[in-house]
């Protein structure tokens, strides 16, 4: 179990954001990066994703079908990939899973898996850690930029995007960029994960 207490994090120090704001902040910012990193802590277990035709096969239960859309994206990551690398910019996640696995996060940790073969970092974090961390209320959904931009990322009680708090205030973002690298450590490469736990399970059922 970890001891690490997670560091505040109040609205009154941030900016709320739009759906549609928070998407576009976040893509010029992460654009920019130039030999920096970024961090993704997912912490939630479902999600609702929208225009995604993979998840819409989980939904049908055509794990076939998922599969399939997952493999047509490989090419696609490795270019994403060399284009992070040739930028300098490293992207790092932290997935949070609990037992036993939900469908969604079943079927997210096949296209992590996917990913990380592409070049990207991806490690996986059991919420049994977490204990102490989560005492009062669990990890927010966070991505982190360059050590200089949070994003707090929100969700729908039915598990929907619903826009982000912007936090830039320099000890927040540093303590939170700590926490995260501290996080990451304690956390297991995605694929030894992969193989242990999830690559022996039946397909999930339709969510």
């Amino acid at each position: 179990m970890l001891d690490l207490l997670a560091p505040e994090l109040p609205d009154e120090l941030g900016e709320r954001l739009t759906r549609e704001d928070y998407k576009q902040d976040f893509r010029e910012r992460r654009a920019a990066i130039r030999d920096g990193e970024a961090w993704k802590l997912e912490r939630l277990q479902h999600f609702e994703e929208t225009n995604d035709d993979s998840r819409e096969a989980l939904r049908r239960g055509d794990w076939p079908a998922v599969l399939r859309l997952f493999e047509a994206e490989r090419d696609a990551l490795l270019r994403r990939a060399r284009n992070d690398a040739a930028r300098g910019a490293v992207f790092h996640r932290i997935r949070v899973v609990e037992t036993p696995l939900t469908p969604y996060v079943q079927w997210e940790l096949h296209w992590l898996r996917l990913t990380a073969e592409c070049g990207h970092s991806v490690r996986v974090l059991p919420a049994s850690a977490l204990t102490a961390a989560e005492a009062d209320t669990p990890l927010p959904e966070l991505n982190l930029l360059e050590g200089r931009t949070l994003y707090r990322v929100l969700y729908t009680d039915a598990g929907r995007p619903d826009g982000a708090v912007r936090f830039t205030d320099p000890s927040t973002v540093r303590n939170w960029s700590e926490y995260l690298r501290e996080l990451y450590g304690a956390a297991e490469d995605i694929q030894e994960y992969f193989d242990r736990a999830v690559a022996v399970l039946p397909p999930p059922p339709p969510a």
